[in-house]
């Protein structure tokens, strides 16, 4: 296939999100923001996106305030300003673009701002959920919540933080930011469900990754962005615009991540690499290299259970062009992204949110 008609299909495909496992790119990768973003001022999303963010982590610890040490001290636990706060700075950038956009308006509503702080509970109460079903022991260079308080007091944790995002979303007042973001909840369960699953077909296998990607991980991103668009303008062609960024970022980042799993150190992540293989899960650096090494079929639909079938994978993973081609899609959603943000007014912000998405191409942790 020609790169020429590669762009037409995956152009084409990204109309239906789940149709690009059939597309296989040959030629080396390259960044496609190097053209893009060159002449322009370097933005800093994250200088830019602190300035309404200040008292970020004491704000979601006010609304975590509980009289139980033990249930506090638990809860909190993973708000220690140590995270990247990805998700709040794309929402506090995605408010100012758009009300900027609408009338001009320079500052963030409080409204918008109470969104980030529930987006990154809700994505930190997913987190140690998500721990508690893996097993996992350790979480951004320290212990997971499971592993210091055991699974039981563990799930409660995750729970009373959901309830508190919950109860800040309520406050709110905006029914349909309230049903914008309850949709975020259901996809993180329906997510899970379907990382339990796999397919036995090639075609449907990059389909189920790329809907579970979608919901474990993008819809968050997407929907926060929707709803501070909500918030902010009445356009409901601003709210598809602040959507399709979230999702396409969301989307790219995940992607990055399942490719750092094969390419960092554990150091770097904060968390043990190859993590995935040794939890039975394909992702897409797995499903690039099947295509050229389709031996790892048999491995994938057993979860790569059977003994040395972790190694095996990983060195066909590496021997493959699975890590290239998994980072040359997600190089396609920040595209795309790039594409819907530019549809709105100019301004630090909309730049920022621009330079975001090189930003998690080129991300090593």
């Amino acid at each position: 296939m020609s790169y020429c008609n590669l762009m037409k299909s995956l152009t084409s495909a990204f109309r239906n999100m789940y149709g690009v496992s059939r597309f296989h790119h040959t030629t080396p990768v390259a960044c496609c923001f190097s053209e893009t973003l060159s002449g322009e001022k370097y933005t800093d999303p994250f200088k830019i996106g602190w300035r309404d963010l200040k008292g970020l982590y004491e704000d979601i610890r006010k609304e975590l305030f509980i009289s139980t040490a033990e249930l506090r001290e638990m809860s909190e636990y993973h708000f220690d300003g140590k995270g990247k706060a990805f998700r709040p700075i794309i929402v506090v950038l995605m408010a100012r673009a758009c009300n900027i956009h609408h009338n001009n308006a320079r500052n963030v509503q409080a409204s918008q701002r109470a969104i980030a702080l529930i987006a990154e509970m809700i994505h930190t109460a997913s987190l140690v959920h998500d721990d508690i079903i893996d097993d996992a022991s350790s979480r951004r260079g320290k212990h997971t919540v499971n592993k210091i308080w055991g699974e039981k007091k563990a799930v409660l944790a995750g729970d009373l933080i959901l309830s508190a995002a919950s109860i800040a979303l309520a406050r709110i007042g905006n029914t349909t930011v309230i049903s914008i973001l309850t949709q975020v909840i259901e996809d993180l369960v329906r997510g899970e469900f379907l990382q339990l699953g796999s397919k036995e077909n090639e075609n449907e296998r990059f389909a189920h990754y790329l809907e579970k990607t979608f919901k474990k991980t993008a819809s968050l991103i997407a929907n926060s962005c929707k709803a501070v668009s909500v918030l902010g303008c009445p356009d409901p062609a601003v709210h598809e615009i602040a959507y399709q960024y979230g999702k396409n970022v969301g989307i790219a980042f995940q992607l990055i991540d399942d490719v750092l799993d094969f390419t960092s150190c554990s150091e770097q992540m904060g968390k043990p690499t190859s993590a995935d293989l040794k939890l039975g899960l394909a992702t897409g650096p797995v499903l690039f290299a099947c295509q050229q090494f389709p031996e790892m079929n048999a491995m994938i639909m057993r979860r790569f259970g059977s003994p040395g079938d972790v190694d095996r994978a990983l060195q066909y993973v590496l021997q493959s062009d699975g890590v290239q081609q998994t980072t040359y899609l997600a190089q396609r959603y920040c595209h795309k992204a790039v594409s819907e943000i530019s549809k709105l007014r100019p301004s630090p912000e909309r730049d920022a949110l621009i330079q975001l998405s090189e930003m998690v191409l080129t991300r090593d942790k």
